[in-house]
């Protein structure tokens, strides 16, 4: 599982770096300056928890920290449903996108405390 996770955070690193520059050099002029900070929000979040999948990969494989894997598929949906109901919302103009963001906001904190619980744990 440690693998598959290096793996994710991997291809999501990569996409947020891939739709950092896509923003920056092709909606730069196309969009309003409200939506390419909604667009810039997602690529920023995109990357913090790419990040954050790579700890827990890391947190699994050196550790065998029970939890790191249910961590990391959770920043993994907040990826998706965060980011990616922003960078529709930004590049579309619909708004009603923006219902699922939160749902990927609860996502990344669960992520994060799923993991805390797991170091609390082992620490224990």
């Amino acid at each position: 599982m440690a693998k598959i996770l290096l793996l994710l955070g991997s291809f999501f690193a990569f996409l947020a770096v891939a739709f950092g520059a896509f923003g920056a050099h092709m909606l730069r002029d196309t969009l309003s300056a409200e939506m390419m900070h909604v667009f810039e929000t997602g690529v920023r979040y995109q990357m913090y928890h790419a990040f954050g999948i790579f700890i827990a990969a890391w947190a699994l494989h050196s550790f065998r920290l029970r939890g790191a894997a249910t961590a990391g598929s959770l920043f993994a949906a907040g990826i998706v449903l965060f980011s990616g109901s922003l960078y529709a919302m930004a590049v579309t103009g619909v708004r009603w996108f923006g219902i699922v963001t939160p749902f990927g906001g609860i996502c990344f904190l669960l992520g994060w405390l799923w993991l805390a619980w797991g170091v609390w744990k082992e620490a224990r």
